[in-house]
Order: structure tokens, then C-alpha cells, then sequence
């Protein structure tokens, strides 16, 4: 039985040395290539004598980050991805919760990273020559376990800092397992790859990269912008699986591509991140009937996903989808007042148990002990599940079905985002008196009412409040009120936001 990822990739370079691993832009590496430099990089990592440490990396999606990825895996510690393009404090705020003494990045990069960066910073490519201490690195490998961390994530946080949720090797080895054993993914696939390193999803292409041989090829981020010429790149590329958000998918049913050209090689089309329309994956269906499609659902505190829906059935446009079923080794309860299961078609919050659990959220014991609980319809020994916040339920055919969240976090073009983060950062902004944002669920937009004396100036409200989130948490609908609707605790009435933005 496997005890680390790295042992899918040390199966594959033995029966595929030469065949290449990873494509994109201006970089394509083989798998003997990659497990070289992973080599290389696990030498470096563990001459500074760190065992099951985060490390931060860096860099854009490519080669090299993959590279980073392997490397840190193979010196018995996890990586960490971090975003290039988000704003400086929150990489700080990032680098604050790790408390880690290594970051890796490129030398693009490494003078920006320095800068707010004080201990040590490896870039990659002063060491992919270097000599391989291939003893320290087997020693390191030998130490591991199934349950030690692979990677870490971070998630928007309520109160503005971010968290760092940690995922384990069992996690993945029965998530990956699971995902070949139910779609027979081998070495002939092509992988598109979409999700950036720092979203959970792009685990699934990266570790069935590892575990089957198939190619990576890493689709540049422009070609998503326009449908028709994603069309073309992955008829150029031979691209035969891809796990996308559904926003990509709608973009191209909206522009009606399909009805000029159509991608002749795929054969696998999977999403996940937030609710597929049916009217959208209808006019895939149509177009490509020899695919297969499958709507995946999971959290970030699962390892990607816990419950899958192979679409076989025909759906009408209006019809919801379904989330389907457990994944193998997860195990799905649908809890009433967190007291009973649910029956049939009654709602109720989507809980998990199984290897797919993530370990906790980095250096946070308190959001872990909140988060993580004991199973409450099991009294008799600890065991652990971890309750979602989306409330689901069981149809007729034993299908789970997606209703909404039950809080202020929300599933936006594919990232998870805390409402709360957003309005950490537009107060912290010192331009308005008090805001709520809202999210407008049809119209997949956030939405700010803001309490000020005038109207905002929003060009320098932008370029203040995103030095503190990413562009896609900026809301795109604004409201000034003269005084915040508070409810009789005193608090902001969210929900009479909420109608007026939801109806």
C-alpha cells in the first residue's frame, strides 16, 4: 500500500522515462526529467534539516512548480502554492499563519518575494544542476507516513486572515485511486488543465499526471478569455480530459462555439467549484454526446471531492443537478440540526467522514476544533467529520441534491470566498462608514452596500482595497445607503440585504 505520492511517481518514471509530463508554454519536461529534479530540489530542501514543514512555493503554474511540488514531497515536507499575482499582504498574512523557515520560487521572482520575505528563499533554478545527496533524501522519504501532509491550501478567512488547510498522503493516494479505478484514466489522456495550483481542483490533474502517465498539459490562462481559440488549442494539443469550473463551460455555451468547431479529442469532461446549469451542460451534451461528464462536489477541507455524478440521464434546462454520491471511502451524512440523518427529500447539512478528512487548518486549533467535530451519531469512540455548511438533500433515487450554503460563504467562478474577507478589506479601506456584501446567486455577482456621504470614488477604492484581496473578490455591484439596516440584535440586517439582491 502507497505511503506517499511520490511512489506514483517513482511507478511511472520506471515505464515512462521518456514520455512527457508536463507542456506549457515554452517548457515541456519528461517524467525522468521531473523525478531528476525532484531529486535535486528534496537534496536542497533536506540539507536545512526540516521534516513535515510547509513550504511555501512561489511561482506561476508551469514546469517549475511542479518540479517544486515533487521536490518538496520527496524531502518528507509539503508545499504550500501561493499566488504571484495576489497582493502582498495577503501572501504575508499567508507566510505569517506558516510560520516556515523556506520558500521556493523562480528567479523571476525572487527579488519580489525577498522583499517581503526575511528568512530563506531557494530559487529553482540555482539548483536544478546541483549534485543530489539521493541518502538524505531516501532517509527522508523512509520516515514518512500516509497520514503526514502533502500540501496545504489556503482559504478565504471570515476575519481577514486567510486559512491554511492541510491536506494528508492518504488523502490524495485514495482520492487519485478512486478516480482511475471510476473513469479507467491511463496513460493515453491528455490532461487540460485549468484550475491554478492554489485551488484544490488541480489536484486531480496533477496527481493522475503522477499516478497513470497521462500528459499535463497546462492550458495559458488568455485562451480561457476566448472560447474559440480554447476550441482550437486543445484540438492542437490532443486534450482528452478536463477538470474545469463550470464557468468555463457556460462561457463557451453562451458563445455558442460549437455550432462553428467543435474539440474532437475530448472524452472526459469533469467540474467542480459551484453549481453546473443544466442549460449550459445541456448544450455540451448535445454537441459532444460520445463524452463522458461527471459533476464533482467537495469542499476544500476534503481532499477535492466526496461525492461525484456521472450525467447519463436526460435533464431539462431548469432542472437542478445532482451531486450524486459518495466517492470510495467517504461516506456522506446529511444531518438535521446536526441530531439525525435526513430522510428522503428532507434537508440538511452535507457532513463527511472518511480518509478524505483534511488533517485541520494550519496553526489554527481553535477554527480546527470548530470545524473537525465528533460524529454525533456515533457516541461510542472518536470519530471525526467534518460538517460543510451546504445544505443538501436525498431524492427519490437515493441522489444528493444541492440547495445553497447556510452561511456567508460562497462558491464564486470557481473560488471559495468569506463575505466577511471581502468587507475586512473594504473597511480597512478607511473610504466608508460600514458596509455588507451580498451575493447575488442568479446573477453570479458580489455585491457591495456601502454607507457613506457620498458616492465613492472607484478608482481609488479599487486600487486600495485590492492591495488586500484578489481581483475575483472584488464585488461588481454597488449601493450607497445613507444608514446601514440593522436587525433587532443590533447587527447588520444581512438578510434584508440578501432580498434585496435574491428576491
Amino acid at each position: 500500500m502507497r505511503k506517499n505520492v511520490i511512489e506514483y511517481l517513482e511507478e511511472t518514471v520506471l515505464l515512462y522515462p521518456n514520455k512527457i509530463a508536463v507542456h506549457n508554454m515554452g517548457c515541456e519536461i519528461t517524467f525522468k526529467q521531473l523525478y531528476m529534479a525532484a531529486c535535486r530540489i528534496a537534496s536542497r530542501i533536506t540539507s536545512y534539516n526540516v521534516i513535515n514543514t510547509p513550504v511555501g512555493v512561489y511561482m506561476p503554474k508551469g514546469c517549475r512548480a511542479i518540479q517544486a511540488f515533487a521536490g518538496i514531497n520527496m524531502s518528507g515536507n509539503f508545499y504550500v502554492p501561493l499566488d504571484t499575482k495576489s497582493p502582498d499582504t495577503r501572501i504575508l498574512s499567508i507566510v505569517n499563519v506558516l510560520d516556515s523557515s523556506l520558500i521556493i520560487t523562480d528567479r523571476e521572482h525572487s527579488e519580489k518575494i525577498s522583499s517581503i520575505y526575511s528568512k530563506t528563499v531557494i530559487v529553482i533554478e540555482d539548483i536544478l544542476d546541483e549534485i543530489c545527496d539521493m541518502h538524505s533524501v531516501e532517509m527522508a522519504l523512509k520516515k514518512q507516513i500516509d497520514t503526514d501532509p502533502v500540501y496545504s491550501i489556503f482559504t478565504s478567512g471570515s476575519t481577514g486572515t486567510p486559512k491554511g488547510v492541510v491536506i494528508s498522503h492518504r488523502g490524495v493516494i485514495d482520492y487519485i485511486d478512486w478516480a482511475v479505478e471510476t473513469f479507467a484514466i491511463d496513460s493515453t489522456a491528455t490532461i487540460g488543465n485549468q484550475a491554478p495550483f492554489y485551488f484544490d481542483n488541480s489536484t486531480l490533474d496533477i496527481y493522475l499526471m503522477y499516478a497513470t502517465g497521462a500528459t499535463l498539459n497546462i492550458i495559458p490562462e488568455e485562451n480561457f478569455v476566448f472560447p474559440a481559440k480554447l476550441v482550437d488549442y486543445l484540438n492542437d494539443n490532443k486534450i482528452s480530459f478536463v477538470f474545469w469550473v463550470p464557468f468555463v463551460l457556460i462561457n463557451v455555451a453562451n458563445f455558442k462555439i460549437f455550432d462553428s468547431k467543435l474539440p474532437l479529442y475530448l472524452k472526459n469532461i469533469f467540474f467542480a467549484g459551484e453549481v453546473m446549469p443544466n442549460k449550459h451542460l445541456n448544450y455540451w451534451r448535445k454537441h459532444l454526446p460520445q463524452c463522458r461528464f461527471a459533476n464533482l462536489y467537495g469542499p476544500t477541507e476534503i481532499t477535492v471531492d466526496c461525492t461525484y455524478y456521472i450525467i447519463e440521464r436526460e435533464f431539462s434546462d431548469d432542472e437542478p443537478l445532482p451531486i450524486g454520491f459518495a466517492c470510495k471511502n467517504s461516506d456522506v451524512l446529511i444531518l438535521v440540526d446536526g441530531k439525525r440523518e435526513a430522510k428522503v427529500n428532507e434537508q440538511g447539512e452535507l457532513c463527511v467522514r472518511g480518509t478524505s478528512l483534511a488533517l485541520g487548518y494550519y496553526n489554527d486549533e481553535e477554527k480546527t476544533r470548530k470545524a473537525f467535530i465528533q460524529n454525533p451519531l456515533n457516541t461510542h469512540y472518536p470519530e471525526t467529520i467534518y460538517c460543510t455548511g451546504d445544505i443538501v438533500y436525498r431524492n427519490a433515487l437515493g441522489e444528493i441534491m444541492y440547495v445553497g450554503r447556510k452561511d456567508s460563504q460562497i462558491k464564486h467562478n470557481g473560488y471559495r470566498i468569506e463575505l466577511g474577507e471581502i468587507e475586512t478589506a473594504i473597511l480597512g479601506s478607511q473610504m466608508l462608514e460600514n458596509c455588507c456584501v451580498i451575493y447575488n446567486f442568479m446573477q453570479k455577482k458580489i455585491v457591495l452596500f456601502y454607507q457613506s456621504n457620498e458616492e465613492l470614488n472607484m478608482a481609488e477604492f479599487r486600487k486600495s482595497v485590492l492591495t488586500h484581496i484578489p481581483k475575483y473578490m472584488m464585488p461588481s455591484e454597488y449601493h450607497r445607503v445613507e444608514v446601514m439596516k440593522q436587525n433587532n440584535n443590533g447587527k447588520i440586517d444581512r438578510l434584508f440585504y440578501s432580498k434585496q439582491v435574491n428576491g
